[in-house]
């Protein structure tokens, strides 16, 4: 079943037209390969298809040769660049309040972006989680992705701030400097998730206070957008199970103790939607461990501990069942 509600602001290829012109080639060439029109970028607000957008950042940094071709459209990202959203995140009293308000409205900004914030102690762990696309590749979109919320901090903190650790799922690329360049030395690749470890310290600087009255506005703004966003169980249940599949508690019950329902509800409700849970949970998995054997060089066991699986047989069962081969075989 094709995916509902995965749109993005047009705003998300801010700068890309030029950009493709300065690297030699007609963006508007790239666009019309899958399906978008120059005149939707012409307003940051309109709504795009969001896997049009990651194919078009593949397509572009492979017909340009260019690997760091989304951090080269971060570098151009500012705070405004996030619309209304920006006006909020900038009068929170420190950057850790103001990503907590990030994960609030992030729909209303991208419908298949998560953004979950752990903290542990001294550090803070921002994990950005793409809902998958079957079929697309991820690596531009999760490097747009994370790039833009590094700028974001920067903004927030000190336009020379570094974060503790960046990490990427994807293997590194053949050259790692500009990755260096642009985040700082310690660049991580075939890690355990996307995001950035920062110290708890640098998210908790007080901020001053500019223009609350804009903020409270735009918040009314936000809210009302919330409030007018409907979102299916579908998609509710499959951010639910990007969460929980690492810790390996994510159980039917577990889903449905999230969202305060009971399980007999929760299985009508999919019901509804032509779906079962333990489908969902199926194609998830499916699309993460795709993802990990294509673009990863992480070893079979934590890819099964990433999935859920209790240990390595239970995940070959299930991968031979899924694929008609094994892991390694498919990779």
């Amino acid at each position: 079943m094709k995916p509902v509600g995965r749109l993005i602001r047009s705003a998300s290829l801010s700068g890309y037209v030029e950009l493709v012109k300065s690297l030699g080639r007609d963006p508007y060439a790239f666009m019309r390969t899958v399906g978008l029109r120059a005149r939707l970028l012409e307003e940051p607000e309109t709504m795009i298809p969001e896997d049009a957008v990651r194919e078009l950042l593949e397509i572009t940094a492979r017909a340009t040769r260019t690997e760091d071709f989304a951090l080269r459209l971060a570098a151009q990202r500012k705070l405004s660049h996030l619309g209304p959203i920006s006006l909020v995140l900038r009068e929170e009293p420190t950057p850790r309040d103001a990503l907590d308000t990030l994960c609030r409205y992030l729909k209303l900004v991208n419908a298949s972006l998560i953004t979950r914030v752990e903290d542990t102690g001294s550090v803070v762990v921002i994990r950005e989680d793409l809902l998958p696309s079957p079929g697309l590749p991820m690596r531009q979109a999760v490097e747009l992705a994370v790039g833009i919320i590094f700028r974001m901090l920067r903004e927030l903190i000190d336009p020379q701030w570094r974060p503790l650790q960046v990490c990427f799922t994807h293997r590194a690329p053949s050259d790692v400097s500009r990755h260096r360049a642009f985040f700082g030395r310690n660049v991580k690749f075939n890690e355990e998730f996307n995001g950035l470890v920062c110290s708890a310290t640098d998210l908790a600087k007080p901020r001053e206070l500019i223009d609350e009255g804009s903020a409270r506005l735009a918040r009314k703004y936000l809210e009302a957008g919330l409030r007018d966003r409907g979102e299916t169980m579908q998609e509710t249940c499959r951010e639910l199970i990007l969460a929980l599949l690492p810790g390996g508690a994510c159980t039917v019950q577990e889903v449905a103790r999230h969202l305060r329902i009971d399980r007999r509800t929760l299985h009508r409700r999919l019901d509804a939607e032509g779906l079962t849970f333990s489908r969902m949970l199926d194609q998830v998995r499916g699309d993460i461990v795709k993802r990990h054997l294509r673009d990863s060089d992480l070893p079979l066991g934590e890819v099964a501990e990433l999935l859920g699986f209790s240990g390595p047989s239970s995940f070959s069962h299930w991968f031979r069942k899924q694929f008609g081969c094994s892991a390694s075989e498919w990779r």
